[in-house]
């Protein structure tokens, strides 16, 4: 490998996992929904209100990498259809979003990456919209690039050379780590970085991609 200067991580599956944050997160919300604006819910159930922000999606092609604008623009029409003041959309996002940061670290997380901090600056490349501070690993990281923040999500080249351009390094200095081939995988070859592909689960390589260079089943693996 290049010598490196800077390590970056996906979050999402990467350091925790993802699915039971989310249905957690929309569990509250549908809950709160429920308590204190039942007209708001009284036509839908969680899944319902999946597929409207689905919806939401296809109609707004050039938002599909803004998730924060996909499910506000969702709960927005929600509460309009309703006839509900628009302006609670916000505090519906809120609920939403403070139970999607609960989230529970892999266990070698923490351990791995203030090990790894003390050696290299950390920064976390996402195409979600989790909070490191109230994922509590905010203080392990040097910088947080979104996929809202740049207006383009993994695996496309902006986002990765905004990475670089933010951590001072040339592409090639970068180590990316993540679970997605695709999008963290190819998305950092393609532009110039080196990967590492996060395997916790004993997944298959996809069939006809190049396979990665570097494959870790945990984060003490990178160390």
């Amino acid at each position: 490998m290049t010598a490196v200067r800077v390590l970056s991580f996906d979050l999402d599956d990467t350091l925790w996992p993802v699915a039971p944050a989310i249905a957690a997160a929309e569990e509250a919300l549908w809950n709160w929904l429920r308590a204190f604006h039942p007209q708001a819910a009284k036509a839908h159930s969680i899944e319902s209100m999946r597929e409207l922000r689905a919806q939401v999606a296809v109609r707004f092609p050039e938002r599909s990498h803004d998730l924060t604008f996909l499910r506000k623009q969702a709960l927005s029409e929600q509460f309009a259809a309703a006839g509900c003041d628009l302006a609670l959309a916000e505090r519906a996002f809120d609920v939403f979003h403070a139970a999607r940061n609960r989230v529970q670290l892999f266990a070698d997380v923490r351990p791995s990456l203030a090990r790894l901090a003390a050696s290299f600056p950390l920064f976390a490349l996402s195409n979600g919209n989790a909070d490191l501070q109230l994922c509590g690993v905010g203080d392990l990281f040097s910088g947080h690039l979104t996929a809202r923040a740049v207006g383009a999500a993994k695996p496309d080249r902006r986002l990765f050379a905004a990475l670089a351009a933010r951590a001072g390094a040339m592409p090639a200095e970068v180590v990316h780590v993540g679970d997605d081939p695709i999008a963290d995988v190819e998305g950092a070859r393609r532009s110039g970085m080196q990967a590492v592909w996060i395997n916790r689960e004993a997944r298959v390589w996809p069939a006809g991609l190049a396979p990665p260079a570097h494959t870790i089943r945990s984060l003490r693996e990178l160390l």
